[in-house]
């Protein structure tokens, strides 16, 4: 099964819950404490976020982010900050990679369950230029857990 990427209605992007992370984000504010800290943005369109978690060990102790952007970058990073907290980095680093198989249009991965909320955003990865909005958040992630000291083997 393939995910029919022929002339969507618009609408479709903007579901309910979209719209709720957007204007209500979730774990938005300074993240006292923080052990990390990473700043992105895409200069093509000025999504702006700043990834902070609190990470102890292999554990995400607590995520929170600052950012301005579109409803779709902004909603994702608010549902994916729901989504770290309490996973281990290798768990995190699993989500970011499944999260990128479903913007790319993998059906399977736009049903699977442990992306939980973060699954209204399948319909972005009928929009191309999109695409990297939603991911803003999960690349900031990504770089930020590669920054993490190594813990001793």
């Amino acid at each position: 099964m393939t995910i029919d990427r022929s002339t969507p209605p618009l609408g479709s992007l903007y579901q309910e819950l979209i719209l709720d992370h957007y204007k209500h984000p979730r774990n938005k504010g300074e993240l006292e404490g923080a052990t990390a800290e990473v700043h992105m943005n895409n200069p093509v369109c000025g999504d702006d976020i700043r990834l902070q978690l609190r990470v102890a060990g292999e554990r995400i102790e607590d995520a929170r982010f600052l950012g301005q952007g579109c409803s779709i970058s902004q909603a994702s990073v608010s549902m994916m900050t729901q989504l770290l907290k309490g996973k281990t980095t290798a768990e995190a680093v699993a989500l970011a990679d499944r999260f990128k198989q479903m913007m790319h249009g993998d059906p399977e991965a736009a049903r699977d369950r442990a992306l939980g909320e973060l699954r209204a955003l399948a319909g972005v990865s009928r929009f191309p230029v999109r695409i990297k909005c939603a991911l803003l958040g999960w690349n900031a992630a990504e770089e930020l857990i590669n920054r993490l000291p190594q813990e001793p083997a």
